[in-house]
């Protein structure tokens, strides 16, 4: 149903955090933690390293459980690079398939501006495109899954807020953040794609911050986080690549050959036979039954 209101709080969601060396086979994971080896990064030598970190679905009150998986991170001498992203999973269970429209329109309105106020890397913009018009119109002849995401490869044809998640998990991926292992930027960026959501299921982003036909401006952003009660700033900031940033940074890179990752947090290796089984039970995880024609 939509809208509808719903505490930001109270939305499950999931942050996969791409790192850099470290040890990744001897970092202890929490219950229902998932150390993804075959996520490789790339490290400042330009060689394969690191994986990637990824939640059970939680709340919001279940944060310092992140606080303390990211200490055992850095304990490993792990950190977040050029190479690095975080994507934030929010499900969408209170709303249905009701809410993949709201969220495509809330896009072409207000991604410029998240991008601006998220300052995604420009060299990370391959992996993470633009909803675009189009997209809702095939959606509206055609409403499934193809009619929203772009051509090319695995990792390059999921927008930066990726409402083609819903048919995978239930889940709207937000892919515009750059890396970062700080739980202050983490948790900063959780909230933000939160409460970006939870304001486009109250239907409260309708209409554009900025102005239609021209790209955001910072006041747009700010505007944005004015309007959604989130931070204006202390979100991870991007790094040139191939340099050895201060902070954790970074900029997300294709996956390396293998099964193809669809939706960030969940293996769904284009729904081939023995796939749509785990694909369902990580939907329900989030709160939502994904029914076959959704699948």
């Amino acid at each position: 149903m939509w809208p509808k209101s719903v505490d930001w709080q109270e939305l499950r969601f999931g942050v996969e955090i791409e790192f850099v060396e470290g040890d990744p086979e001897g970092v202890e994971l929490l219950p229902g933690w998932v150390m993804s080896l075959d996520e490789r990064q790339v490290d400042d030598a330009g060689e394969d390293s690191g994986a990637e970190l990824k939640p059970p679905p939680m709340l919001w009150r279940d944060r310092e459980l992140v606080r303390e998986m990211l200490q055992r991170l850095r304990a490993t001498d792990a950190r977040a690079n050029w190479s690095c992203g975080l994507h934030v999973h929010v499900g969408l269970q209170p709303w249905g398939q009701d809410m993949v429209l709201p969220l495509v329109d809330a896009a072409l309105a207000h991604q410029d501006a998240l991008r601006r106020l998220l300052r995604t890397a420009e060299d990370r913009m391959i992996y993470c495109p633009p909803v675009v018009p189009a997209m809702r119109s095939r959606y509206l002849t055609h409403p499934e899954r193809s009619a929203l995401v772009h051509r090319g490869r695995p990792q390059s044809h999921r927008c930066g807020i990726n409402v083609a998640a819903w048919f995978d998990f239930g889940t709207v991926e937000i892919r515009y953040p750059n890396g970062s292992l700080e739980y202050s930027e983490v948790m900063n960026t959780v909230e933000l794609c939160l409460r970006f959501v939870a304001a486009v299921g109250a239907g409260r982003l309708r209409k554009s911050v900025g102005g239609e036909g021209r790209a955001a401006a910072p006041a747009d952003a700010t505007a944005l986080a004015a309007a959604l009660g989130a931070p204006v700033d202390g979100y991870p900031p991007p790094a040139a690549c191939g340099s050895r940033p201060r902070s954790p940074t970074a900029v997300l890179r294709p996956s390396v050959p293998g099964p193809v990752r669809e939706g960030g947090c969940w293996n769904r290796n284009h729904n081939r036979s023995g796939a749509l089984a785990p694909l369902r039970r990580e939907g329900e995880r989030y709160g939502c039954v994904l029914s076959d024609s959704a699948l």
